[in-house]
């Protein structure tokens, strides 16, 4: 009885040890994606090739894996791809930023807030207020200017031209509203940057800190923000906060999917 009882352990704990393997192949395919040889994946994961080679024939047939035939390298098949797009549907930016913007309210001690891009532009949808609040423009649901607002510029920059040319064109005939030569070299040190500053160009005497969010395939799901008073927040790209808000923003874009660099 003792060894019949040991049996069905053994082979659960193979089969265990097995779906571990299969999962880090899987990642290691994500990791040398679009495509790796079976020397580079066996190295990449310090497993021996005829070990990684026996799994990938079994994901192969399950169509998590697939090899090229003209090259025989292998990449993810279409079943990991499936079983990727369902989890990134669950997804949502709200949700993932909500705790980091509190954490990130706690280290600088300013206004935090995103904001989602909405029928009218840019739209405030989760506020972090710190103990120094600014409300007049960090109100849930408020609206935000493409062109004299950090976080509209952000938008601007990274955002589908045909989504903000609308807004763009009317906030080009505005009073005040920059020379196309300002603001092409702002898309551009935005777009180098992943980072911009305005001091008190919404609200004189307001300082601004804006950073994007990216989901999979790069595309822009939100901007994070810091606001705060100038005599108490500088808003400088060098400062620590400015630091602070970049590893926010990189931290919710990678469980996005998104990348950063």
């Amino acid at each position: 009885m003792a060894s019949e009882s040991k049996a069905p352990e053994s082979s659960r704990r193979q089969k265990v040890q097995s779906a571990e393997v299969g999962t880090d192949i899987l990642k290691g395919l994500a990791d040398l994606a679009p495509a790796t040889s079976l020397s580079k994946l066996a190295e990449h994961l310090e497993m021996p090739a005829s070990k990684v080679h026996r799994y990938l024939q079994a994901l192969i047939a399950s169509g998590f894996a697939e090899q090229d035939e003209a090259t025989n390298h292998y990449g993810l098949g279409p079943a990991a791809l499936y079983v990727g797009m369902a989890a990134l549907g669950r997804l949502d930016v709200v949700k993932v930023s909500v705790p980091r913007l509190a954490t990130l309210r706690d280290a600088v001690n300013e206004t935090c807030f995103l904001a989602v891009w909405g029928n009218h532009g840019p739209a405030v949808v989760h506020v972090e207020q710190a103990v120094r609040a600014v409300t007049l423009v960090t109100q849930v649901g408020s609206v935000l200017p493409l062109l004299s607002s950090s976080t509209g510029l952000v938008f601007n920059a990274f955002l589908p031209d045909s989504e903000t040319a609308p807004l763009r064109k009317q906030a080009l005939r505005q009073a005040g509203a920059p020379t196309q030569k300002v603001l092409t070299d702002t898309m551009a040190s935005i777009r180098a940057h992943r980072l911009h500053s305005i001091h008190g160009l919404l609200m004189e005497g307001v300082n601004a800190l804006s950073a994007p969010v990216f989901a999979a395939g790069n595309r822009l799901v939100g901007v994070l923000t810091i606001v705060g008073a100038a005599q108490s927040f500088s808003a400088e790209p060098g400062s620590l906060a400015a630091q602070r808000l970049l590893e926010t923003a990189e931290a919710i874009s990678q469980r996005m999917g998104g990348s950063f660099a």
